[in-house]
């Protein structure tokens, strides 16, 4: 398990999971700034992305601070570590207390679903009444549309801003998470996931997985503009890109890990267990959405964030110009500054009207725990 500077961790005593599987005595993992008000309403739920952790400055620091998106003079900031990650949360790497060694491969499937019912108990702990808004981006922005359809009829969480996300995985998706699975189930070091017992991880099936994935976090065009036919020590400076990423991942992941959180976002589907076709569902959702894709995006397609602009009711689309692709819900904070503020100041008065404000002082220096920052903004 790799430590996040900061965070809080919990011990939840049971929960039975989707797949029929119950944990028991299990971590889940939070960080929070800011303060709950006095009627306990003010609450900024934030779900990371898949290889991101509870540490918003990790990767969404541009966008914590007074006046900002994430303003913690008003709002109570949480961002709980999902499970299946090495960064806090029950996951592969977790010691399984019936047998006194790690999960490793046979850690159970965990769902979206499940991530948003095991957060309510922590919420609850933390005793927030109501969720102002929950946001987050490409797997995050997933959980995110979970509460608004696991809370549809509950006015528990009032808005939802999802990013580069959809309402369901696609086959594209699915194929690429197979994909990158593959590179490390074909890395002998895997060991049918024992690795652990024998300490010989496998890094370089790791590694391809990452490799692969950063293609989808991209587009053509930006790596075209990076780094076209350019060479360096008789390696293509793309070639080179893609090993340094890779190398630098297998120092803060876990294979384990990273299978457990792929399988878990091929499963994510909200209209799963009700009957109506996609867009019949996306009909009756009730809150508030602020729907923001990239035009670029080659994972989460924008036509994917158009169905939910499209279909969601009370629904506010902002398509992103960028030639970043996927990653850029990462890197064009300005853009999505300005609009996530722009939805909250108008779905939220009571939040930006009140006298209720907190001091705040904003931290000298941050490093990085789990480097993604560096990961996305090293290009």
């Amino acid at each position: 398990m790799f430590q996040i500077k900061g965070q809080t961790i919990v011990e939840i005593p049971e929960y039975t999971l989707e797949c029929g599987e119950t944990l028991y005595n299990f971590p889940v993992a939070y960080k929070t700034w800011g303060k709950l008000n006095s009627t306990q309403s003010n609450a900024f739920l934030i779900c990371h992305a898949l290889t991101g952790s509870s540490d918003v400055q990790d990767w969404w620091g541009p966008l914590l601070g007074i006046n900002k998106t994430f303003d913690p003079s008003r709002y109570f900031i949480i961002c709980i570590n999902f499970l299946g990650s090495p960064y806090g949360s029950c996951s592969p790497v977790t010691i399984d207390k019936s047998t006194g060694k790690a999960y490793g491969p046979n850690f159970p499937l965990v769902t979206a679903k499940d991530d948003v019912r095991i957060q309510k108990i922590i919420l609850d702990q933390l005793n927030v009444k109501q969720i102002a808004c929950v946001i987050g981006g490409s797997m995050g922005g997933m959980i995110a549309l979970e509460y608004s359809s696991i809370y549809n009829d509950s006015d528990y969480v009032k808005t939802v801003i999802a990013l580069a996300t959809s309402a369901r995985a696609s086959a594209w998706c699915i194929s690429w998470n197979e994909t990158q699975r593959q590179c490390i189930f074909n890395d002998p070091a895997y060991d049918d996931g024992y690795y652990y017992e024998n300490g010989n991880s496998p890094t370089s099936g790791l590694a391809a997985a990452r490799m692969a994935a950063l293609l989808t976090y991209r587009s053509r065009n930006s790596f075209e503009t990076r780094f076209g036919r350019n060479k360096s020590n008789d390696l293509f400076t793309a070639q080179s890109y893609l090993r340094y990423q890779g190398n630098k991942f297998i120092n803060r992941f876990d294979a384990n890990c990273y299978i457990a959180i792929t399988r878990k976002l091929d499963t994510h589907d909200i209209t799963r267990d009700h009957d109506f076709d996609l867009e019949k569902y996306l009909q009756r959702l009730k809150k508030p959405h602020l729907i923001i894709g990239i035009e670029s995006d080659g994972l989460f397609t924008i036509s994917e964030q158009e169905l939910l602009g499209k279909n969601i009711p009370n629904s506010i689309l902002k398509k992103l110009t960028s030639p970043e692709g996927h990653d850029a819900f990462l890197l064009e904070f300005e853009l999505i500054n300005n609009y996530c503020l722009e939805f909250l100041k108008k779905e939220l008065p009571e939040i930006y009207e009140s006298d209720e404000v907190f001091e705040w002082t904003e931290p000298e220096e941050f490093e990085s725990m789990c480097s993604e920052v560096d990961n996305i903004t090293n290009w």
